[in-house]
């Protein structure tokens, strides 16, 4: 996959002509078929690790790289060079690129951060430990702040016996719902950001439906826990090997400065104005951009060379998640360009009935649609181009969105960061922590026993969030 980006890259240096606007795809223009690929992805990624586990595991990479290729060979063929590089352009530099160094740069520097708890877990300890990871997520991000706590949480409940719920929850609350504040907590938010709305968009405007979904499942979380905890009758213990250790260590705290660092870096890409801009094949890249994007990078790297091996193997820390990331998302965000053209097309597209089921007899969106649909398609699909997806439908104006109809992109922002966590293939984060899990011991639910606990679960607050706020 790095050498196929490279390649595409170095197709940027060709004496090719400049592209300009009219050579978007016309999303009027072209059948619903060509969004097979698009299905066929997240097709295999829900259901192939459960048909074929073993297959899946060593060839996920290859899947990928078929339905990618399912769309641009024949993308190529039928709309010629011109059109196909500028959309791959467009998804590689404007969004794919942005999308994975942002990954890749807090999953490196979390991983350098071990936290070690040497007393036993009671259910205020987990509830607390919960709380703080729910409002850290939108700081450090979903994916930073659940692989720096995820292995903790685990080894202070390892005397448990019931504890795929405590995974669960962390799921819900860590990997997701507390990602809801920033372009930093959760992938389509940093979408959004990247799309033109402002960073503290979402934290003044998605604060109310978070604060209500966090306290309704850390209540319910305490009282789960409370009721394991006693069923497996624990009697608080003292070890004795343990009284000269301190209760609480923390390791690898540059990095969390790195991390501070990083963020400092996106924030200030949504204030500055750029000094140049660099324009080609159609597509325009800002220089605030481009400094962003390096010094993600610079920050990964200053996160591996100044770490010790030692803390991120307590980490047990590997590259696999992000490589499976990266893989799959590349696949994703290239085969969603012809979905994505369609929906913009609006009433002349064939997607026409999803259109005009998200707006009334008067042309008005109706945000409750927006936030099930949304929520819906992020439980199966994705939710970071499920997000782009409605947004465009919703317009795609960023400021007539974060403006007149702010509660339309608030039902598609809550639908897809909330709902993100009703599947395991919801959110990025939701793998990588049933893997790790996994690893430990916990018997973690298949993919359907996932689902089904979490629409037991959610499906009440959702209900809830749509009276109060759609």
């Amino acid at each position: 996959m790095i050498r196929f980006l490279i390649l595409l890259s170095s197709l940027t240096l060709f004496p090719l002509p400049l592209l300009a606007a009219e050579y978007h795809l016309d999303g009027a223009q072209i059948s619903l078929l060509w969004g097979i690929p698009f299905a066929g992805i997240l097709l295999s990624i829900a259901i192939m690790p459960l048909l074929a586990p073993a297959f899946w595991h060593h060839h996920y990479g290859k899947v990928s790289l078929f339905w990618g290729l399912a769309l641009a060979i024949p993308f190529f063929l039928t709309f010629g060079l011109n059109i196909s590089l500028f959309e791959a352009s467009h998804v590689l530099f404007l969004e794919f690129i942005p999308f994975i160094i942002l990954i890749l740069s807090l999953y490196t520097c979390a991983g350098g951060v071990h936290i070690q708890y040497n007393k036993q877990a009671s259910p205020l300890t987990n509830t607390l430990f919960l709380l703080i990871g729910t409002l850290l997520a939108s700081v450090i991000g979903t994916t930073g702040t659940a692989m720096i706590l995820i292995r903790p949480l685990i080894s202070i409940n390892q005397h448990r016996k019931n504890t795929v719920h405590i995974i669960i929850f962390f799921i819900f609350l860590v990997a997701n719902i507390g990602g809801s504040l920033s372009p930093i907590g959760d992938p389509p938010l940093f979408l959004g950001f990247l799309k033109g709305v402002p960073f503290f968009w979402p934290t003044l405007n998605l604060f109310p439906p978070m604060l209500i979904a966090s306290a309704y499942l850390l209540s319910l979380f305490f009282l789960v826990d409370s009721f394991y905890y006693k069923k497996e009758k624990i009697i608080p213990q003292t070890n004795q090997n343990q009284t000269s250790q301190p209760s609480f260590s923390l390791q690898g705290i540059p990095n969390i400065f790195i991390l501070l660092a990083a963020v400092a870096a996106v924030i200030a890409s949504g204030i500055f104005a750029s000094f140049f801009t660099l324009s080609f094949f159609g597509i325009t890249i800002e220089s605030k951009n481009i400094m962003r994007d390096l010094f993600l990078v610079l920050a990964a790297i200053l996160s591996l060379a100044i770490t010790p091996k030692a803390i991120r193997q307590k980490n047990l820390f590997s590259w696999e998640p992000l490589l499976e990331v990266a893989k799959l998302f590349a696949c994703i965000f290239i085969t969603i360009v012809p979905v994505i053209a369609i929906l913009k097309a609006g009433h002349d597209g064939q997607l026409a009935p999803l259109i005009q089921a998200t707006s009334d007899a008067n042309g008005q969106p109706i945000n409750a649609v927006y936030f099930w649909i949304t929520g819906i398609l992020s439980s199966f699909l994705d939710n970071a181009p499920t997000y782009l997806v409605f947004f465009n439908v919703a317009g795609g104006d960023p400021v007539l969105l974060t403006t007149t109809l702010k509660q339309t992109l608030l039902a598609i922002s809550v639908g897809a960061v909330f709902m993100g966590a009703n599947t395991y293939i919801g959110n990025a984060p939701n793998f990588m922590v049933k893997a790790i899990a996994e690893d430990r011991g916990i018997p973690m639910p298949s993919f359907f026993g996932y689902m089904a606990r979490a629409l037991i679960i959610l499906i009440p607050i959702f209900l809830i969030i749509t009276f109060i706020f759609f």
